[in-house]
């Protein structure tokens, strides 16, 4: 779906001497074929190296965006609770709607994207976000509370589902570092969020409304570039034959090798593959045929599900165990930063190695250890427990790594992103609300806890299945 997008752009990058952006080797043509002219209005290569630039921000500037509307709220969500008359189940419902958002408007993403072309859908998601983020501190009740949330995330969801495709489309050899670039801005934002809500909530007022609100502003300011990027025709919808398209060649080295050891089969590593055969592309593919498919939308779900437990609930456990809400709230952020580092160096790890498994392992014992700590010591040993559960938050862009990994074509990566993201929400969903009906319930964590730990071993296992050397072409 998304080969022919950027043609003109695409030519004038492969013909372009290497810049910082990376190196890029021009479509292997035979040696009878002449070289197609250019269209009209085609970029420069300057005018090229411009637009990547311009997408480079634009993505870090919506990942900013991507998370603030949740980790916002659960620093204040025992305010939001006392000021809208809400039990913990109802609680526990909001904080299910992150998921369940998601797996509703997740889905309408490629066909969108199809009609419209990603950068303007992307756009309609920032500017959807803007609007929920900014109705939310004027509803009166739970019910419109819900519905502005549920529009800020919808635009969310959307945005969500195209980050791979934008990066697989302007950068197909940077996958891994592109792909750890806007989910460390992704971690960054959630962190931001999380650290500044309850200080920002207090200096304007001490009025929760104003704090939720404010995360309004810089919602705008992810319109703007977004705005121009969708002006260019390379963001403009493909042509219907454009699904036909594999993958542009990448080079043999750096990235571009290790991700041609995983999915390179066309050709010897190293080399630059040319287009994919009839059975490679997207248009027969049967994604709910895949193994591998469900694998990945099952193990997508399971971190969802351990993330938005974490930032819905994470700070409420820390203040029933003594700490304070800002405290709280400082302590989710140290969660949630431990991606901006770790979102940037997994993908490309993970981009080099012919299984994910052992990086699966890994992060699961890590929130493992977590939830032993918050059973055990909440409060002493509170900053530990943050850390660790920061570590193991980071399967999120470790599983969009493996989404941009498990397919030859733009068309594929479009279909199992949709796939993998909206069906693991929807399997995420019951998570968060469990958790806050088994609190109510039980009158403590002990329980929930159990649940959070039965959840991460599940999470390991569907991991180390998506985690294999596969591709969903092959039908495995």
């Amino acid at each position: 779906m998304m080969g022919r997008m950027a043609s003109a752009d695409d030519d004038s990058r492969n013909s372009a001497p290497s810049t910082d952006l990376g190196t890029r080797t021009a479509p292997a043509r035979s040696a009878d074929t002449p070289a197609a002219p250019p269209e009209p209005g085609a970029a420069t290569p300057a005018v090229s190296r411009r637009l990547l630039g311009l997408v480079a921000a634009g993505l870090v500037i919506a990942a900013l965006n991507l998370r603030p509307a949740i980790s916002g709220l659960g620093p204040l969500l025992e305010e939001v609770r006392r000021g809208l008359h809400m039990n913990g189940t109802v609680a526990g419902l909001l904080t299910s709607v992150p998921p369940l958002c998601f797996a509703v408007f997740g889905g309408l993403a490629p066909r969108l994207a199809r009609r419209r072309g990603p950068a303007p859908v992307v756009l309609a998601g920032m500017a959807a976000i803007t609007l929920g983020l900014a109705l939310r501190p004027l509803a009166g009740g739970t019910g419109t509370f819900l519905a502005a949330t549920a529009l800020a995330l919808a635009g969310i969801a959307v945005s969500n589902v195209l980050m791979p495709v934008i990066v697989k489309h302007w950068f197909p050899d940077r996958v891994g570092s592109m792909t750890g670039l806007y989910s460390m801005a992704l971690a960054l934002g959630t962190a931001g969020a999380a650290a500044v809500t309850v200080p920002l909530t207090d200096a304007l007022g001490g009025g929760w409304r104003a704090g939720l609100g404010a995360w309004a502003v810089p919602a705008a300011v992810a319109l703007v570039p977004w705005a121009a990027i969708s002006r260019n025709r390379s963001a403009r919808a493909p042509e219907p034959q454009a699904a036909e398209e594999a993958v542009p060649a990448r080079t043999a080295e750096g990235e571009a090798a290790g991700q041609s050891r995983d999915r390179g089969r066309t050709g010897p590593a190293g080399t630059a593959p040319g287009p994919a055969a009839p059975s490679e592309t997207a248009p027969g593919l049967r994604i709910a045929a895949s193994p591998t498919a469900w694998a990945l939308a099952v193990f997508f779900g399971l971190q969802a599900s351990a993330a938005y437990i974490t930032m819905g609930w994470l700070p409420q456990i820390f203040r029933d165990a003594g700490v304070s809400a800002s405290a709280a709230g400082v302590l989710l952020a140290v969660t949630m930063g431990m991606g901006v580092p770790l979102s940037f160096v997994l993908p490309k790890v993970a981009a080099r190695m012919r299984h994910q498994g052992p990086l699966v392992v890994a992060l699961g014992l890590c929130g493992l250890v977590g939830y032993a700590g918050l059973w055990l010591a909440p409060a002493a040993g509170a900053w530990v427990w943050a850390l660790v559960l920061g570590v193991s938050n980071c399967a999120f862009p470790l599983a969009l790594t493996m989404i941009g990994m498990r397919s030859r074509s733009h068309s594929g990566v479009v279909k199992l992103s949709a796939f993998a993201q909206s069906t693991g929400y929807l399997l995420s969903i019951p998570g968060p609300l469990l958790v806050g009906s088994l609190h109510d319930l039980s009158g403590g964590w002990h329980a929930p806890l159990l649940l959070m730990a039965a959840l991460m071993l599940a999470q390991m296992a569907t991991g180390l299945l998506a985690g294999r050397d596969r591709v969903i072409e092959e039908g495995r």
